[in-house]
């Protein structure tokens, strides 16, 4: 008796152990959304270049589980965001999603993250209210408030006054118009005009000519990654720098990516934002020259850094939960968190899951025959 219930063990362990091995072997996903494809196609491809540069150089297992990240292409639009979302979710049961190229993206999987109690990290998109939109939220981007208020208080304390903006006209640019124009008027500004434009094929020249017939000290402007590019051109080409005015923004304008293909006109542009590639620490150092080796030479950008955190912040997640992390222990994980990045210190807030960072002044300066985001002054631990 005694034997046959020995062997009736023995076979059930056998039936056991490759559910087991199976349990422990199973990969710990992560859903990564991002236009890879058309006109903000730059930022999916930044943020996948650094989320390759992260594992790569971290390793593909994290506490005894083989991290798989699953990239999916939205295109940019929010309906296939929501769409690929819920598939990462209900079919590939993803422990977490990440990347929201836009604002308008990120909105549109709120409502999915707090109904399946999934986790995302936002790491591009910068509007304000993402991370009250849902609490599974956390960011490590950057936010609008940061930025502009920073700029806005950087133009009062150098005798900048008058001022025109021009923004995208969704809602990051009238989050940024907003935040700018609130600070810049409570430290004595005056705003003059105040422009907003579409955000797909902009045209700029009527505006300009609208800023050059105020005759403001500068321009604040705000438009996504990409456009700034012809934004500049317009700018020298309708003589708004020779009129005497100033050209200062949030950062996106002279992003890093782009910022060699703008050529001279855009030297001496002023912009708040929390990433340089020029940022004078080993550890961007180390970033931006095995970001380069890796990407043909390509220079890292906001976008770059936002994703390579955002990295970290789930890789030290599914470490401190010894690699069972999922749902809200996942997320508790992900709360304060504090670690020293590419851009400097910065801190994932355990109460609003938002991101705590210093924002710079850099001005656009020719180094070594290359353009450069020059830092020259800080706001440190800038919260949203």
């Amino acid at each position: 008796m005694n034997k046959r219930r020995l062997i009736a063990l023995a076979a059930s362990l056998a039936c056991l152990a490759p559910a087991v091995l199976f349990a422990q072997e199973a990969p710990f996903k992560v859903g990564l959304i991002l236009p890879m494809s058309g006109p903000f196609a730059s930022t999916g491809r930044q943020i996948d270049a650094a989320v390759k540069l992260f594992i790569a150089q971290n390793g593909s297992t994290v506490a005894g589980r083989r991290v798989e990240v699953l990239l999916k292409d939205d295109g940019g639009t929010a309906e296939t965001t929501r769409r690929v979302a819920q598939e990462l979710i209900v079919n590939d049961n993803v422990a977490v999603l990440a990347g929201f190229g836009l604002t308008p993206l990120a909105l549109a999987v709120g409502p999915l993250l707090t109904q399946s109690r999934t986790p995302a990290v936002i790491m591009a998109a910068a509007t304000s209210s993402i991370v009250a939109s849902s609490p599974y939220f956390v960011r490590t981007s950057y936010t609008l408030p940061q930025t502009a208020g920073a700029m806005a208080d950087w133009a009062g304390r150098n005798g900048i006054r008058k001022v025109a903006t021009l923004v995208t006209d969704y809602r990051p640019g009238i989050e940024a118009e907003k935040s700018f124009k609130e600070r810049l008027l409570a430290g004595g500004g005056q705003v003059v005009a105040e422009i907003r434009v579409p955000l797909r094929d902009p045209d700029f020249a009527p505006s300009l000519q609208r800023v050059r017939d105020a005759s403001p000290d500068a321009l604040f402007v705000f438009v996504p990654s990409g456009p700034g590019t012809a934004l500049m051109k317009q700018f020298r080409e309708r003589g708004l720098d020779k009129a005497g005015i100033k050209l200062i923004g949030d950062g996106g304008i002279t992003d890093d990516d782009l910022l060699n293909d703008m050529g001279d006109g855009a030297l001496n542009v002023v912009t708040s934002f929390h990433y340089s590639a020029a940022h004078d620490s080993p550890a961007n150092k180390q970033f931006v020259d095995a970001f380069k080796a890796a990407n043909k030479g390509q220079r890292p950008n906001f976008m770059a850094v936002g994703g390579y955190d955002g990295m970290r912040v789930i890789y030290n997640a599914l470490e401190a939960t010894k690699g069972k992390g999922a749902g809200d222990p996942l997320l508790a994980a992900m709360k304060g968190q504090a670690f020293e990045s590419p851009r400097g210190p910065i801190r994932v807030d355990a109460t609003t899951r938002d991101i705590v960072q210093n924002i710079y002044i850099r001005r656009v300066e020719r180094r070594n025959g290359e353009l450069h985001n020059i830092e020259i002054d800080a706001f440190k631990a800038a919260r949203d």
